[in-house]
């Protein structure tokens, strides 16, 4: 499926004391583009917690490559790494929009949760599995 990219305009408040862009803010905007690729796939947080399916974090790691300034505009393509219907693995790639400049990469692991337990989608929810394994 292709999707289209979300783009961040970097905030004021996300800069640091040499005004640049905080490491941590790098973590958000994956998170941002997660949320909103799951929006696209029409499996959004709000539409999956209404079926009772959270979907924590089980790690997450970033490589900085270039520093974002504020006011810079940012491309964040999240992909589907890896999805086996219980266990959920996505890439990031950041790049600055008017450049194309590499800014930093990334990925995040996740797992689903019914009522606390782990599940597989496939058994519980399977457009909700369809949907995701339409993005590999």
């Amino acid at each position: 499926m292709d999707f289209k990219v979300y783009e961040h305009k970097t905030q004021y408040y996300e800069t640091d004391q040499m005004g640049i862009i905080h490491h941590s803010n790098y973590i958000r905007w994956f998170e941002e583009a997660r949320s909103d690729m799951l929006e696209q796939l029409g499996i959004g947080y709000a539409y999956m917690e209404k079926l009772g399916i959270v979907s924590p974090v089980l790690s997450v790691s970033a490589e900085y490559k270039s520093m974002t300034r504020y006011g810079d505009t940012v491309r964040i393509i999240a992909s589907v790494e890896q999805f086996d219907g219980v266990r959920l693995h996505l890439t990031y790639r950041i790049e600055d929009k008017e450049t194309g400049e590499l800014r930093a990469t990334g990925e995040s692991r996740h797992c689903f949760l019914y009522q606390g337990h782990p599940i597989s989608l496939k058994r519980r929810f399977p457009r909700v599995q369809e949907l995701l394994e339409s993005c590999l």
